[in-house]
């Protein structure tokens, strides 16, 4: 039985130098987060751009919805991959982010294809389900502390056998470290066992970035 590879930096940076090649605007976003100390650990990473890419670009989904989106790397990403008649609702409710995400997604030429939500996430979900609003595909990246929420009412807005993707579910390791008992460690693997004794979806858990959940609706 074979054994795992340990991915260091210096391997994460070999497979990122040979996977798919970020467009321009990919990188701007990468380098403007740079620069913002701290909070640009909520940038997903270059490997999970590279896995949303080719999801899309293999599911094809036609309706897209995002829950957090910064500075709008994923966001983006997703809509560079897209297909000419599809559409990316985003929500945020962080002003100064997303009129900076705006302006990338003007320079990829993409503001017609993507729409941001400036608004508390619960609150603008809740009005989709109202309206309605059936998606593809669901990318969760936002307040962990409404995971669960975000998951229950994305299953209420998913196609049959659409998909919901969410971010930082292995929270940088500490999920299973016996010693990290915090809040948010504590939220992270609450979701990850609801998830999995979920029996409306079929899952797994990616070690890409900081964890993705990928699941289908059954």
């Amino acid at each position: 039985m074979g054994s795992n590879l340990k991915i260091n930096k210096e391997i994460e940076k070999y497979i990122n130098d040979n996977s798919l090649k970020l467009h321009p605007v990919q990188r701007e976003i990468i380098e403007y987060n740079e620069n913002l100390g701290e909070i640009k650990k909520m940038q997903i990473s270059i490997s999970q751009c590279h896995f949303l890419h080719l999801i899309i670009k293999i599911y094809n989904p036609t309706n897209i919805l995002e829950v957090g989106t910064f500075t709008g790397l994923s966001t983006l990403t997703m809509g560079l991959a897209m297909n000419k008649n599809a559409f990316l609702t985003a929500i945020d409710k962080n002003k100064d982010t997303s009129n900076i995400a705006k302006n990338f997604f003007i320079k990829a030429n993409l503001e017609k294809k993507i729409n941001l939500i400036v608004r508390n996430a619960n609150e603008s979900i809740k009005d989709l389900i109202k309206n309605k609003k059936i998606y593809d595909l669901i990318f969760i990246d936002a307040d962990k502390e409404n995971y669960i929420n975000y998951f229950e009412n994305s299953l209420k807005l998913l196609n049959k056998s659409g998909l919901i993707i969410t971010d930082n579910v292995l929270w940088y390791g500490d999920v299973v470290d016996k010693n990290k008992n915090d809040k948010l460690t504590k939220i992270i693997r609450e979701f990850n066992s609801f998830v999995y004794n979920d029996h409306r979806v079929e899952s797994l858990i990616l070690p890409l970035g900081d964890g993705l959940s990928v699941c289908r609706k059954i």
